[in-house]
């Protein structure tokens, strides 16, 4: 079992400190952390935003969000306590850094210890920081500035923003941050493949037919309707966590596990991505929006009832079939798909293996999706591989396919901590492993813009719906043309 170990003393500033990213994520990560005693005392968290409230009300807000969020069983008035010392809230304009003097007195004095500063704010104001944290000469020699993504909304912008925050902190200073690289499965993706003479030595386009990557929502945009109107689900989902959960799946081995080792490999991967332009995105590409249908039996609005009724061509829905131009995927296809409203929330990616080139059990079993291995990132994390079996008993031979399946939360029989938790302390202690280089944000960004401006010269409408179900039937007719479905389906 994993050791929960303390990290050195830190200021930990979060710009953004009372917005919903820190309520939802930040806090009760950084709750959860110290009650596991990870966080030595002195430690500071720093709450840095525009609304003007007291010291009393911020610490009514996060310890509302806390009681609320967590479990009983993990919430302790007592504890709150004591993590509450640790919390302060300032007021600035992350605009106005000529303003940041109470910032600036907070932490003046204490530059000998770790300095974090985090980002929860729009990508727009992410310059604008990192330029007033330089001119406030509040950059020390153990500083980290974290972004969240996403950084821009297209090359140009992402480009721009990594100049900015590049003009004032070295490369390995800055952390861009994307959740999904934190999560449980997707740190045992790495060990299933490199770990494992089993696997390793089939994974590769002579063993493998296909892979698939879904990140399905149940949940609609609610109140983020008018942002997410400007971004649309291929900016939003598939150019920073589907684009990482590619680059991990399908990466060469890296000759050790050093960040940079590994970050090269990826960004050899988003190199190899065979472009999709406005002559392939009406057969690679699918886009769609929900329309009002029923969740779990309750009735829910369509995408455009919830924008007020307004004409947008933003989709909610992205499926992809790409391919990756390189030795070991050639002719492999990749399908990918996201959405919001879908028939239930989970993220999974599925390695299907080729059948076996002859069978001798041709009357008795189809044996073509026999082995698959699905490795499962939400809601339970776990790895499932499928195989084929003869049924017990005498007296006659069948087969039946069944699966090995290791649950993460069963195995380990104790709550183990969630993606922020353990991105946080990456931060804390330097370790830029499970974080994004400027490289494979700006070559993300980069195929991405190819499809969007396909989209745009092929003038390919957007789909629809009906929310509950896996997506329009062009999701589906996507593989159906190659003889395969996505699963589920």
């Amino acid at each position: 079992m994993a050791k929960f170990i303390p990290v050195g003393i830190f200021d930990l500033v979060i710009f953004g400190g009372a917005g919903d990213l820190t309520l939802r994520k930040l806090m009760p990560a950084l709750y959860h952390r110290d009650l596991d005693g990870q966080l030595p005392a002195g430690c500071r968290i720093i709450s840095v935003g525009r609304s003007a409230i007291s010291h009393d009300e911020f610490l009514e807000l996060v310890g509302g969000s806390l009681k609320a969020k967590l479990p009983g069983s993990e919430y302790s008035e007592e504890f709150w306590q004591s993590f509450s010392e640790r919390l302060q809230y300032i007021k600035a304009d992350a605009l106005d850094p000529a303003n940041w003097n109470d910032l600036s007195d907070v932490l003046n004095g204490y530059e000998d210890r770790i300095r974090v500063f985090y980002l929860a704010t729009a990508p727009k104001l992410f310059g604008a920081i990192a330029t007033g944290l330089k001119q406030n000469d509040l950059i020390n020699e153990e500083v980290r500035i974290v972004l969240e993504k996403p950084v821009g909304n297209d090359y140009a912008s992402a480009c721009e923003i990594n100049d900015r925050v590049g003009e004032c902190f070295a490369e390995d200073s800055i952390y861009r941050i994307d959740h999904y690289l934190g999560k449980e499965t997707v740190q045992n993706l790495l060990a299933l493949r490199f770990a494992n003479s089993l696997f390793e030595p089939i994974w590769n386009r002579s063993n493998i037919d296909h892979v698939q990557i879904t990140v399905a929502e149940d949940l609609g945009v609610g109140g983020r309707v008018e942002f997410y109107d400007q971004i649309g689900t291929l900016r939003d989902m598939v150019q920073n966590h589907m684009m990482q959960l590619l680059c991990l799946t399908a990466m060469e081995p890296p000759t050790n596990r050093d960040h940079d080792a590994v970050r090269n490999e990826k960004i050899k991967v988003l190199h190899a991505l065979k472009p999709i332009g406005a002559g392939e995105v009406k057969r690679h590409t699918v886009r769609a929006q929900y329309q009002a249908g029923a969740i779990d039996g309750t009735v829910v609005d369509g995408y455009l009832d919830e924008l007020g009724g307004k004409e947008s061509q933003t989709e909610t829905f992205v499926a992809l079939k790409l391919h990756i131009d390189n030795w070991r995927w050639a002719n492999v296809p990749f399908y990918l798909r996201s959405g919001k409203r879908l028939k239930q929330k989970y993220s999974e990616i599925v390695i299907q293996f080729k059948e076996v080139p002859f069978s001798i059990f041709p009357e008795l079993c189809d044996t073509r999706n026999a082995n698959r291995l699905s490795i499962r990132l939400q809601p339970d994390e776990g790895v499932k591989l499928g195989l084929m079996l003869k049924d017990p008993g005498p007296g006659s031979f069948s087969l039946r396919p069944v699966s090995l399946d290791l649950s993460f939360a069963d195995a380990s029989g104790v709550r183990y901590p969630d993606a922020y938790e353990r991105l946080l302390i990456e931060v804390i202690r330097g370790n830029p492993a499970l974080f994004m280089h400027r490289d494979e944000v700006e070559f993300a960004w980069r195929w991405i813009d190819g499809i969007i401006a396909g989209w745009e010269e092929s003038s390919q409408p957007v789909e629809g719906y009906v929310a509950g179900t896996w997506g329009p039937t062009a999701s589906s007719l996507l593989l159906d043309r190659d003889d395969r479905s996505w699963f589920p389906d």
